[in-house]
């Protein structure tokens, strides 16, 4: 299985949430936002710098900032 973390993608790619790693209200808050296992996200923009980066997912708008977006582990589509 070809995993990486979530902030390693580039605008246009899609994946499959595998894993959200973390602890506490971090990582509930982003499960809560629909970055859970299972779910299909495509990467649609990254700002200047990195930080934040917007995805789609469960068809609506998520940014998360790098450091979050470090602790969700992928496996990204091959198309």
């Amino acid at each position: 299985m070809n995993e990486t973390t979530l902030n390693l993608l580039e605008p246009g790619s899609k994946a499959k949430v595998i894993q959200v790693k973390g602890r506490g209200k971090a990582r509930k808050r982003v499960l809560d936002m629909g970055m859970v296992p299972g779910a299909e996200i495509e990467v649609l923009r990254k700002a200047p710098f990195g930080d934040p980066i917007e995805f789609l997912v469960k068809g609506y708008r998520l940014s998360l900032r790098k450091t979050e977006a470090e602790h969700i582990m992928v496996q990204p589509h091959t198309e």
